[in-house]
C-alpha cells in the first residue's frame, strides 16, 4: 500500500469548489489520466454512488470500479477502489479565508507488476497538474473580470 497526497489552495470558497468537484461525470474535464467515467448506479452523487473510471497512465489503461463511501456537502468526498488497483482516495475541503484547501489522499495497492514507489512518484505530478486544472475550472471573480473587460489598444 502507498499512501500519495497531493493539495492546493484553490481561489473559491468552499461551496464553489464543492459544487465543481460533486459533479462526478465532469472530473474527466480535469483529471489527466480519466478518460471516461460511467455510472454503474441509478444515483450520479452521494454515499452509495459506483461508476467505472477508464483510466490511462502513459502506456497503462485500466477502468477503475469505484464507489463512493462518505461524502459531506463542502467538506468530503471519499472512494473506493477495487478491481486491478484498491485502495481508498479522498478529497478534503477546508475554507482558508476567501479560498479553500483542497487535499487529495490516496492510500493504494497496486498489482504485483507495477513497482509501487515509482507509480506513487508519477501519480503525484500528475494528480498535482489535474488540481491546477481543476481550479482552472472554477469560476472565479478575477478570472471572470478579465474575460469581460476588453483590453485597450493605444491610440495612434
Amino acid at each position: 500500500m502507498r499512501t500519495i497526497s497531493v493539495r492546493r489552495r484553490v481561489r473559491a470558497d468552499a461551496e464553489t469548489v464543492w459544487d465543481a468537484l460533486a459533479d462526478i461525470a465532469a472530473h474527466v474535464e480535469w483529471m489527466a489520466d480519466a478518460r471516461s467515467i460511467r455510472f454503474t448506479s441509478a444515483q450520479t452523487e452521494g454515499v452509495g454512488t459506483t461508476f467505472v473510471c477508464d483510466t490511462r497512465v502513459g502506456p497503462l489503461r485500466l477502468n477503475d470500479r469505484m464507489e463512493v463511501t462518505e461524502w459531506v456537502d463542502e467538506q468530503v468526498m471519499a472512494v473506493r477502489h477495487v478491481g486491478l488497483v484498491t485502495g481508498e482516495g479522498r478529497f478534503t475541503l477546508t475554507p482558508r479565508g476567501t479560498a479553500t484547501e483542497m487535499r487529495w489522499t490516496e492510500t493504494l495497492a497496486f498489482p504485483w507488476w507495477i513497482p509501487s514507489w515509482p507509480a506513487a512518484l508519477v501519480l503525484r505530478e500528475i494528480w498535482r497538474w489535474n488540481l491546477r486544472r481543476f481550479e482552472a475550472t472554477i469560476p472565479t471573480e478575477r478570472r471572470d473580470a478579465r474575460r469581460r473587460v476588453p483590453r485597450r489598444r493605444p491610440a495612434r
